[in-house]
This record gives structure tokens, sequence and C-alpha cells, in this order.
């Protein structure tokens, strides 16, 4: 499965959806997963809210992908 797809992003669900959003507008396709919302339909709470989300995108847009996370994540130092 890690060369299907790669993990690019864990973290808080607002941000990864935002950050998904990012990616579909610079046309890179990318996976959602949210295991806290997962795991509570299934009667259980596994993780926190901080790191429940994960984006995943096939390996030909790792980098592209990677490098528009790390702009918007330099625009929030600023």
């Amino acid at each position: 499965m890690s060369d299907d797809i790669k993990r690019i992003y864990t973290g808080s669900r607002v941000e990864a959806m935002f950050l998904k959003e990012i990616l579909e507008k610079n046309e890179i396709g990318c996976i959602f997963k949210d295991t806290l919302a997962a795991s509570v339909q299934s009667g259980w709470a596994d993780g926190s809210p901080e790191d429940g989300a994960l984006l995943f995108v096939e390996p030909i847009n790792e980098e592209k992908a990677k490098v528009l996370l790390k702009q918007y994540f330099d625009s929030l130092d600023k």
C-alpha cells in the first residue's frame, strides 16, 4: 500500500479539509481519512482531534503536494 499512496499530512480535521481544498485547486487528487470520526461511529474513540485526520496522494504528486503544504504552513509563521 505504501507504493500506491503516500501520506502527506496528519493533523486536525478542519485543517485537513482546508489542505484538501488547496490540493484540489492545484489539480492534485487526494484521499481524506478521518480516523477519529470513523472510530466514534463504531462506538469507541481512538486518537484525538489534533491528529485524527490524514491526507494521502499518489506518489507522482507527492513532491508537489508537499511543496504546497509547506508554502501554506510557512505563510502561517509570518
